[in-house]
Parts: C-alpha cells; sequence; structure tokens
C-alpha cells in the first residue's frame, strides 16, 4: 500500500515563496513518476507539475511554468514543489499523486494517477 502526505502549505502574501513536500512511502516510490495537481474552490481539480522517476523529464503548466519547479529525492522518497512569486489566483488545496506505470514519463492527465495524497492547503492573499 502506498500513502502519500503532503506538507508545506500555509497563507501567504503575493509575491512569496512556499516549498510544498510529498513523503512517501513504499519502497518502490522511487521507480515511479510524480505529479502535483491543484483544485480551487469550485472549480475542477488541474495538473500543475510532475516528474519522472528519475528527475529526469518534467513537466508544468503553463500558469505556473518559470514560478514553480518540481524536483525529488529518491533516497528519502520525497518529492517537492518550490513555489516562488505566488499569485491569489495559485490559491487551492495542493494534491500529490504517483502515476500508475513506473518508469514512465511525467504525465499531465490526472487518469494516469493512481495514489493520491489528502492535500496541503495554500492561500495567497493580494
Amino acid at each position: 500500500q502506498v500513502q502519500l502526505v503532503e506538507s508545506g502549505g500555509g497563507l501567504v502574501q503575493a509575491g512569496d515563496s512556499l516549498r510544498l513536500s510529498c513523503a512517501a512511502s513504499g519502497r518502490t516510490f522511487s521507480s515511479y513518476p510524480v505529479g502535483w495537481f491543484r483544485q480551487a474552490p469550485g472549480k475542477e481539480r488541474e495538473f500543475v507539475a510532475a516528474i519522472s522517476w528519475n528527475g529526469g523529464n518534467t513537466n508544468y503548466a503553463d500558469s505556473v511554468k518559470g514560478r514553480f519547479t518540481i524536483s525529488r529525492e529518491n533516497a528519502k522518497n520525497m518529492v517537492y514543489l518550490q513555489m516562488n512569486s505566488l499569485k491569489p489566483e495559485d490559491t487551492a488545496l495542493y494534491y500529490c499523486a504517483r502515476r500508475r506505470t513506473a518508469y514512465g514519463l511525467a504525465s499531465t492527465n490526472n487518469r494516469d494517477y493512481d495514489y493520491w495524497g489528502q492535500g496541503t492547503q495554500v492561500t495567497v492573499s493580494s
């Protein structure tokens, strides 16, 4: 059984930075791509960023390119999302998820992910 736990969310002002962390259980976690998604109230869940199993391939939503950076430390079973220059429209519940397929690419499609965390709230005030 795989468990994912997000942390690092909070209330910040526009222009501030946050680093989200995703801690995973399971010794095979390092073999799987991981994605970050977010969901704002009244909106559908949307893709934010994803990283391949070895970090060699990453994908970002256009809305966060140049501001967010995804990374991972496989030895620690950790994935991170560094968020800089935060905007009020970044306010959402942020989830990390593990892709179904080991050794796959960094997919932007949430249907490609099977294990999800409970989320961490990010609120950006103007």
